[in-house]
């Protein structure tokens, strides 16, 4: 089993990346997000240089202050 991003028009399914699996598969398909029109198409996404994949999601990830502070609910498992 693999996930494959695709976009989705209302009619076609464009994915994002090549399909690598041969002959017939069962799918599941979960709509994600709406694409909005700053997205990139789809060929932009998969002809960009490493570069630009490097840090593109700088901003936009975030980790809580106390994320290494012990749990109080864990304290007794962890004496």
């Amino acid at each position: 089993m693999y996930a494959i991003e695709a976009i989705y028009d209302g009619v076609n399914f464009k994915p994002k990346q090549p399909i690598l699996a041969k002959g017939k598969h069962e799918v599941l398909i979960i709509f994600a997000e709406p694409v909005t029109e700053d997205a990139v198409s789809i060929e932009q996404t998969i002809k960009r240089p490493r570069s630009e994949i490097i840090g593109c999601l700088k901003g936009k990830v975030w980790m809580a202050d106390d994320f290494n502070a012990p749990i109080e609910e864990l304290k007794e498992y962890m004496e």
